[in-house]
């Protein structure tokens, strides 16, 4: 491989936390995210799949852990207002389990 990249704990977190940054600020698309996961997948030496793999799913079930946890206080918050806003244009998340996001990286590999 030309290029090695790291695949510690903490180096796939960042990673992770950047495309979701760029996905909030509107930098990226869903499918510019997912195009950069697989280049970053090709980039992970196979010998190193199977950590990258335990940390990206970690890091993933964390993420969506942290999620669906503001959500469900928003709801509980008498002050807050869920208003209908116009986001036609946005596509819908849908929470996957652990064993979905390891089905779907077996599935892109």
């Amino acid at each position: 491989m030309g290029q090695e990249i790291s695949v510690s704990y903490q180096a796939v977190k960042s990673k992770v936390y950047r495309l979701i940054d760029s996905l909030v600020e509107d930098s990226k698309t869903q499918g510019e995210v997912q195009e950069s996961v697989k280049r970053w997948w090709k980039l992970v030496h196979p010998a190193d799949r199977p950590i990258a793999r335990k940390y990206l799913l970690t890091v993933l079930a964390k993420s969506n852990a942290t999620l669906e946890a503001i959500s469900d206080g928003l709801t509980d918050l008498q002050d807050f207002e869920a208003h209908p806003h116009p986001a036609d244009n946005l596509s819908k998340v849908h929470t996957l389990s652990s064993e979905a996001w390891g089905q779907r990286l077996k599935a892109s590999i």
